[in-house]
């Protein structure tokens, strides 16, 4: 699965979390990292299990961490797992309906952090001295 930045992040909502956590945000983005690897790990473990009751609450988790963020499409689907999850918990089914959608999980937390995290981390230009070689600067 494959997005454009553009399409990946609601960087208006970016903007408004990254202004609200203020010095705390490179922090917290960390935490999305860490939290995120974790909760597509358990989903996609929960799904090889056929356990729908341990998908719920780490696609529940990374729905809200992502939409924190602005990453709407990453949220969505982590909220249709999660759906998913909680209705094959209710009818005692299995999850085997999230297959197709898990599937596409890791790709999409993958590009979106990457995006994430390359705006959060401004690239710095060196500044090159304005002598050159045998010259005061």
């Amino acid at each position: 699965m494959s997005f454009e930045g553009s399409t990946l992040v609601d960087w208006n909502a970016y903007a408004v979390t990254r202004r609200e956590l203020g010095p705390g945000f490179v922090r917290i983005l960390g935490y999305f990292r860490e939290d995120g690897i974790k909760s597509v790990a358990a989903i996609e473990e929960a799904m090889r299990a056929n356990n729908a009751a341990a998908m719920v609450i780490p696609a529940h988790t990374l729905k809200g961490e992502a939409r924190q963020f602005g990453a709407e499409p990453l949220g969505a689907l982590a909220e249709k797992i999660e759906t998913i999850a909680r209705d094959a918990v209710e009818q005692h089914d299995g999850c085997e309906h999230a297959l197709v959608d898990v599937a596409k999980l890791r790709a999409l937390f993958e590009q979106t952090l990457q995006l994430l995290e390359r705006e959060a981390t401004p690239i710095v230009t060196a500044r090159k001295p304005m002598g050159g070689f045998g010259r005061k600067i």
